[in-house]
């Protein structure tokens, strides 16, 4: 069962130690290549602040964009600010997702994200407690995948396993970790079973796109390439 109350709480813990981090940078390593293609730490930066109002807009029954062309501009319009400004801006958007994410709610209501997509209000806080984690990771910083919390480590590969699931693209995969735990993913396209065994750092790696999938063990054919996120 999903505690959007508890994944709150996470969130602030990740946005706090994301923020901590951060803080040791300077305005010269803020304009620096991230791990993401063609986006420095700034651009980084930017996007988790403006992706904490648009969870906001989400939540309060808006788009969560304008547009995509809106989006986009934003982030560039916001990647190039001194450090000072940067963190400024992601605490303030971030408080404002606490409190609305606090707000009493009905939480089993169905909500619209991006293209499209739905899911249920309750899941909001986790989906930001995703782009929190990962995005602190393409900071290149010195939080590897490795550092991510257990919990959250396993949620996230639950979450990609099934969104991978039954993908026209991706042949039937089962994905174990070196402690034993097991998940299935695709069965959509011809091929299979594949089976994937590595550390849970590099598992998730590969299903959320931060790793080439190099330091996986891959049986029964070769490792497949995931559509994007």
């Amino acid at each position: 069962m999903i505690d959007h109350a508890r994944d709150l709480a996470s969130v602030r813990e990740a946005t706090e130690r994301l923020l901590s981090a951060a803080a040791r940078l300077d305005n010269a390593a803020v304009t620096e290549p991230s791990r993401l293609p063609g986006w420095t730490r700034g651009h980084v930066l930017a996007h988790l602040a403006r992706n904490a109002d648009a969870l906001v807009n989400v939540l309060e029954g808006r788009p969560m964009y304008e547009s995509a062309d809106a989006r986009d501009a934003d982030i560039e319009r916001d990647a190039p600010r001194p450090l000072d400004v940067q963190l400024a801006d992601l605490r303030e958007s971030s408080a404002r997702f606490q409190e609305t994410g606090a707000a009493p709610a009905d939480f089993s209501r169905t909500v619209e994200l991006r293209n499209g997509v739905t899911d249920s209000a309750a899941r909001v806080p986790f989906r930001r407690w995703i782009e929190v984690e990962l995005h602190h990771v393409d900071l290149g910083i010195g939080y590897e995948l490795e550092d991510l919390p257990a919990e959250f480590t396993e949620r996230e590969t639950d979450f990609l396993a099934e969104r991978f699931g039954g993908h026209k693209d991706v042949p039937s995969t089962g994905l174990r970790t070196d402690d034993g735990r097991i998940w299935t993913t695709g069965g959509g396209a011809e091929g299979g079973p594949i089976s994937i065994e590595g550390s849970a750092a590099d598992l998730l790696g590969w299903l959320a796109g931060r790793r080439d999938g190099s330091g996986l063990a891959v049986k029964g054919g070769a490792l497949p390439s995931l559509p994007p996120l």
